[in-house]
C-alpha cells in the first residue's frame, strides 16, 4: 500500500492512503501541539486493533457475542534498550465461553498480521528518487531469476519473461503497481491482489499453482482490463475526454440515431439485431455511452471483426458495458494465447450457467484420473484436512466443452462453493477450478458461502448468475449433489502440441462455437504495447440480461449526473424537475448515487454513502416540503445503514420536524434539551436545513468539473495515461 505524507504546520503530518487521511502530531513535551497521536502511538494501536480484529473474526464465525470480551495491550520497555519491547496482549473472556473457544480465541490472536510482520522483521529500504510516481516496478517484490525459463501449459513465453514484459509495459505507462496481499493456504494454490498505487480502484487478482504463475495471471488480467477499458466502465471520464478527438479508441466511430430515435443502420448486423432488439424496443438513445455522456456526438461504436467472414461490425460501447462486462477479455504473450484464454472464459461461464440454472448433476472425476495430477490432488487434500469436503466434477457435458468443476462444502455453515475452470487441457482446466476456488480467500472467508437450495426459481434469478460471475458465490442446487449423474465422465482433451499449440487450440474453440451456430466477433488491442483481445459471442457470452439495455441501462446516469453534481446551484424549478425524474425512473431508494451517476465519491464522505432516498429527502428539505421530508426521514432511520453521525443527524431532524409541523408545539420549548441530546453543531445543522440557511447538509459542492473529488480524479488520471498512449500510437493529438 502506498502512503503519501504531507508536511503540515509545526510538527503535524498528514498521511494519505486509499480514501483515508491520518494526521499525526507530537505531545507538547516534544514541541508538538498534542492535537493527534504520534506516529509510534499509531503503530502501537495497530497491533492491538489487529489482535482484536482476529478475535472478532473468530467469534463472529462461531456465533459468539463479543459484547463482554475486553482486550488490552501494554508495551513493556527495556530500561537499557528502548527499542527492545514486549507487547503484552491480555484478553478478558466471559465465564460462559467454553475452554475450547477460549483456546481458539487466544490462537486467533497469534494470526495477527501486524504481530507476524514485526516478529519476522520488515526490511527497510531508504532511498532518494527523482519522482515519487516513477519506478513503477519497484513494488513488485517478486523478481524472478532472469536466467530461469519456467514454461507452463498455455503460455507462449516463460513465466519470468512474461512477468518482465508485463511489468515493463506498466512502468512505461507510468503506473505504479503494488502487491497488496499474497495467499497460499493450501499446497500448490497461490493467489495475490495487485492494484495501481495511485488509483486503488484499478485492481486485479491473480491465481496459479506457483507464485510466478499467480503474478503472471494478475499482471495479465491488469493489462487485459486496461486494454479493454474495464477499470473505467460505468464512470464519467470528464468533459475534456468527452470532447477529445476520440473517447475510447482512435478507431471508434460515432453514429447519430435515425429518425424517431431508431437505431442507426450502420451498427450491429443481421445476426446481432434480433438478439439485442428482440421486441423492437431498443432506441438510439439507449446506446449513448455513459463515459462521455456526449449525447450531441451520438452513439460511440467500436469495431469488431466477425470471425465467420472477416467483416467489420460496429458495436456500441454502451452495449458492451451493459451486457458483457469483463467476459471474453484477455491479454497474452501472443494473440493466439489471448484468444485461447478469452474463449476458455466464455465457455466456462456459459457452461456454468447451463449447469447451475438447469440443475444438472455432473459425473465425479474418478480417483485414478485425479492421481495423474499429484500437485492438484495435494491441494484438494489440503482442503479436506481443514474440514472442507471437496467434490471434483467433469463439467464438459459429455465431452462437448473444455470445462471442469471443483465444489467445496463447508459443514460448519452449510455453505457451498462451486468453482469452474476451462482450458483445452483437462489438467489446466482442473487447476484453474481449484485456484479460482481460493483466489483471495482465507479459510474464514469460506464461512460466507450461501447454502444450497431446492428452490429452482432462486437459481434462475439473473442476479444469481451475476454473483457466480463476480466471485462464484451464487446459490447452487441440492440436485447438483445427486449421485445419479446426467452425463458419463469423459476424460476429454481439446489441447494441441507443438509451436503452434495455442493457434490450433483457438481454432478448435472457435470451431465449437461455429458448430453451435454461434457467431463470434473479435477486437484486437495493441496500442499499449501488449497484445490483448476481446471476443463477443452474442446470445451466449452476455452476463447481464439483454433487456437491461432498455430497462436498466447504465446510461440512465445521463438523466441525473449534471444536475446532481451541480446540486447546490440548482433553482427550485430545477430541483423539482430533478425530484420528478428521481421518482419517475423506478430507481431503488437504497441504490447509491455513486452507482447512479458513475462518480467515484470518497466512501468515507456523505456523498460516498448517499442513496436515492436521502437525496430525495434533502431536496424536499430544500423545497420546504416538510411532510414529504419527514416521511423519508422515517424510512431512512428504519432501513438505512449509514454512519452513526448521519443517523443522529436524522434522528434530530425527525424530532425537530415533528415539532415544526405541529401547530400546538414551539421549537423554543424543546430546543434546550434537543441540544443537550444531539449537541449544538448537529441541532444548528438541522435548524439551518429547515430555515434554508443550510442546503444539502454534508454534501460538499462540486460540479461537472469534479472539483474536490480526488478519488474520481485519480481514476481519470489513470485513464488519461491510456488515452495518451493510444493517441501517440495512432499519431493523434491528445486533446
Amino acid at each position: 500500500m502506498e502512503i503519501k505524507v504531507n508536511f503540515l504546520d509545526k510538527l503535524r503530518l498528514e498521511a494519505k492512503f486509499d480514501d483515508f487521511t491520518v494526521v499525526a502530531d507530537q505531545p507538547i513535551r516534544y514541541k508538538g501541539d498534542g492535537s493527534a497521536p504520534g506516529p509510534f502511538d499509531y503503530f502501537l494501536a495497530s497491533s492491538a486493533l489487529c489482535a482484536a480484529y482476529f478475535v472478532k473474526l473468530y467469534c463472529d464465525t462461531r456465533g459468539i457475542s463479543t459484547e463482554h470480551i475486553r482486550l488490552s495491550q501494554n508495551n513493556i520497555v527495556d530500561p537499557e534498550n528502548r527499542y527492545q519491547q514486549i507487547f503484552k496482549i491480555q484478553v478478558e473472556l466471559p465465564k460462559e465461553i467454553s475452554d475450547k473457544d477460549r483456546q481458539g480465541i487466544l490462537r486467533s490472536i497469534e494470526r495477527c498480521t501486524v504481530k507476524k510482520v514485526v516478529q519476522t522483521g520488515p526490511e527497510f529500504v531508504i532511498e532518494e528518487v527523482d519522482n515519487l510516481d516513477a519506478d513503477a516496478q519497484a513494488l513488485l517484490t517478486l523478481n524472478p531469476d532472469a536466467d530461469a525459463a519456467t514454461y507452463i501449459v498455455g503460455k507462449d513465453l516463460p513465466l519470468e519473461q512474461t512477468i518482465a514484459n508485463m511489468s515493463g509495459l506498466l512502468a512505461n505507462l507510468g503506473m505504479k503497481i503494488e502487491i497488496a496481499s499474497w495467499r497460499n493456504i493450501i499446497p500448490n494454490v497461490w493467489s495475490l491482489h495487485i492494484r495501481d498505487a495511485h488509483s486503488p480502484m484499478c485492481f486485479t487478482n491473480g491465481k496459479g499453482a506457483s507464485k510466478e504463475s499467480a503474478l503472471a495471471s494478475a499482471l495479465g488480467e491488469f493489462i487485459e482490463r486496461l486494454n479493454c477499458n474495464f477499470f473505467y466502465a460505468g464512470q464519467f471520464w470528464g468533459t475534456d475526454i468527452a470532447n477529445a478527438e476520440f473517447v475510447h479508441y482512435p478507431n471508434e466511430r460515432w453514429f447519430q440515431p435515425s429518425p424517431n430515435n431508431a437505431l442507426p443502420t450502420e451498427i450491429l448486423d443481421d445476426y446481432c439485431l434480433p438478439i439485442f432488439n428482440p421486441d423492437d424496443e431498443l432506441l438510439g438513445s439507449h446506446l449513448i455511452d455513459t463515459n462521455s455522456g456526449n449525447t450531441a456526438r451520438g452513439i460511440c461504436c467500436l469495431p469488431f471483426v466477425r470471425q465467420s467472414d472477416g467483416e467489420t461490425v460496429y458495436f456500441p460501447s454502451n452495449l458492451l458495458e451493459n451486457l458483457f462486462v469483463s467476459n471474453g477479455m484477455s491479454a497474452g504473450n501472443t494473440l493466439a494465447e489471448a484468444q485461447v484464454q478469452c474463449l476458455s472464459e466464455i465457455f466456462e461461464r456459459a457452461v456454468k450457467r447451463e449447469i447451475l440454472e438447469g440443475e444438472i448433476t455432473l459425473p465425479d472425476v474418478p480417483q485414478a484420473v485425479l492421481e495423474k495430477y499429484p500437485s492438484i490432488l495435494a491441494g484438494i487434500q489440503g482442503l479436506e484436512e481443514q474440514g472442507f469436503p471437496v467434490i471434483v466434477k467433469d463439467a464438459s457435458l459429455g465431452g462437448l466443452y473444455p470445462v471442469m468443476c471443483v465444489t467445496l462444502m463447508n459443514p460448519r455453515t452449510g455453505g457451498v462453493f462451486a468453482s469452474f475452470g476451462a482450458h483445452p487441457s483437462l489438467e489446466v482446466a482442473l487447476e484453474r477450478s481449484l485456484t479460482e476456488l481460493l483466489q483471495g480467500r482465507s479459510f474464514e472467508g469460506l464461512n460466507d458461502l450461501p447454502r444450497p437450495t431446492f428452490e429452482s426459481q432462486a437459481l434462475t434469478e439473473p442476479n444469481n448468475f451475476v454473483e457466480h460471475f463476480i466471485d462464484s458465490s451464487g446459490i447452487v442446487s441440492w440436485r447438483f449433489f445427486s449421485a445419479k449423474a446426467q452425463y458419463e465422465f469423459v476424460e476429454w482433451d481439446f489441447s494441441s502440441q507443438g509451436d503452434n499449440a495455442n493457434a490450433d487450440e483457438a481454432a478448435t474453440l472457435f470451431g465449437i462455437l461455429a458448430d453451435m451456430g454461434k457467431e463470434a466477433y473479435m477486437a484486437v488491442y495493441d496500442q499499449l504495447g501488449a497484445i490483448a483481445c476481446r471476443i463477443l459471442v452474442p446470445g451466449y457470452s452476455e452476463i447481464y440480461p439483454i433487456e437491461d439495455l432498455v430497462w436498466d441501462n447504465t446510461n440512465k446516469a445521463l438523466l441525473f449526473r449534471e444536475d446532481i453534481l451541480n446540486l447546490h446551484r440548482l433553482s427550485d424549478v430545477r430541483l423539482v424537475a430533478l425530484l420528478d425524474r428521481l421518482e419517475d425512473n423506478e430507481l431503488g431508494d437504497y441504490s447509491t448515487i455513486t452507482d447512479l451517476i458513475g462518480i467515484a465519491f470518497d466512501e468515507n464522505t456523505v456523498w460516498g454513502q448517499l442513496t436515492v432516498l436521502e437525496l430525495k429527502l434533502l431536496i424536499h428539505l430544500a423545497l420546504h416540503q416538510y411532510p414529504e421530508a419527514h416521511e423519508l426521514v422515517g424510512a431512512f432511520l428504519q432501513y438505512n445503514d449509514n454512519t452513526l453521525d448521519r443517523v443522529l443527524f436524522y434522528q434530530a431532524m425527525n424530532v425537530v420536524l415533528e415539532v415544526e409541523m405541529d401547530d400546538e408545539m414551539e421549537l423554543a420549548d424543546y430546543e434546550v434539551n434537543f441540544r443537550r441530546m444531539f449537541g449544538n453543531e448537529r441541532i444548528d445543522a438541522v435548524i439551518g436545513s429547515i430555515n434554508d440557511t443550510i442546503r444539502f447538509y454534508g454534501l460538499t459542492p462540486t460540479s461537472m468539473q469534479l472539483e474536490g473529488l480526488d478519488r474520481h480524479q485519480r481514476i481519470i488520471d489513470s485513464y488519461q495515461k491510456l488515452h495518451t498512449a493510444r493517441a501517440n500510437a495512432a499519431g493523434m493529438s491528445n486533446t
